[in-house]
């Protein structure tokens, strides 16, 4: 029976001349997006799997090589088999996890004793891999990242079985957070990936940061801001106020004629830089409010003023 190719460029959206890192970033993107926890399409699960099978072959620099060289052999018509130059490949492939790949793959680097495990077999040892690296998310408090620290988290993902079906495996990690970490940076868990294959080392896990809203500074890169109400009487005569910061409150002067929308930096007032060893500022904006009842001594002082004030607000 013939086998079909596969196009695993085209699997995973990439041209014959990408970078490994643009194949690896294709296949991140890509694999978050079919995701059997995430997506969901009723072939979320066969497409993921698909990815998989791509990435293994491109992800892989021999792999990859062999595979460019096999292209237009295979979709000139060559058959079910593995080319003669192939005699003597050898790769790291359990057929433990013979299930996971298509028969494609299975013919050119494995699965039941083929004839490319059949020339692995009397090449000799079979070749050390380390394995492949993971990455997944952790969403931290705004404190979080501003004090750091350890953090224990639950993940839950899925890992292909023997059986080549999706099993959900779930794992708590500790992790250490340092103090002003920023949004989308990796945290690296060494170790914690994929297995290696052949006796190879196992990959990373790597844990991209998601800082979660706060209901009152909003963080942009290591600064954080901060909008204050005032009063039309503060801004006008100017006056101290007290401004909230992470670690504590604090105390900042406002000029006489502050006007709302103004922004004010307070050094050092922000998230930390370098380990702690400096900070970003804090950027406070002013918004006056003017009140909404008033009581009768209240509109006569306004009308006073009204009458007395040569202010002109829109010449």
């Amino acid at each position: 029976m013939a086998i079909d190719y596969k196009d695993y460029y085209e699997i995973l959206g990439v041209g014959k001349d990408a970078s490994q890192d643009q194949i690896r970033r294709a296949y991140r993107k890509l694999a978050r997006k079919h995701h059997p926890d995430i997506s969901k399409s009723p072939d979320a699960e066969e497409k993921f799997k698909e990815l998989n099978e791509a990435y293994e072959v491109l992800g892989d620099p021999e792999k990859r090589t062999r595979y460019d060289q096999l292209g237009a052999t295979w979709q000139a018509g060559y058959g079910t088999g593995p080319p003669p130059d192939w005699e003597g490949a050898q790769f790291s492939y359990s057929t433990d996890d013979a299930g996971q790949f298509s028969d494609f793959f299975r013919t050119l680097f494995g699965g039941g004793r083929g004839a490319w495990q059949e020339a692995e077999l009397r090449g000799g040892a079979t070749r050390r891999r380390r394995g492949r690296d993971h990455e997944s998310e952790i969403g931290i408090s705004l404190e979080d990242a501003y004090h750091g620290g350890s953090k224990t988290v639950d993940l839950e993902r899925v890992e292909i079985g023997g059986d080549g079906r999706p099993v959900r495996v779930r794992k708590s990690y500790e992790v250490k957070i340092p103090a002003g970490i920023t949004e989308g940076s990796l945290i690296r868990l060494s170790g914690q990936g994929g297995e290696g294959s052949g006796g190879g080392a196992p990959g990373d896990l790597y844990l991209r940061v998601r800082i979660r809203p706060d209901s009152r500074f909003a963080l942009h890169d290591h600064d954080l801001a901060y909008t204050v109400d005032i009063s039309p009487w503060e801004a006008a005569l100017g006056t101290k106020i007290t401004i909230p910061t992470i670690d504590g409150k604090v105390s900042m002067t406002l000029p006489q004629g502050t006007q709302t929308g103004q922004t004010f930096r307070l050094r050092g007032k922000g998230m930390p830089l370098g380990g702690g060893s400096s900070h970003g500022d804090m950027l406070v904006t002013t918004r006056v409010v003017v009140p909404t009842k008033l009581t009768e001594e209240e509109k006569r002082l306004f009308g006073e003023l009204a009458r007395e004030s040569r202010f002109q607000p829109r010449h």
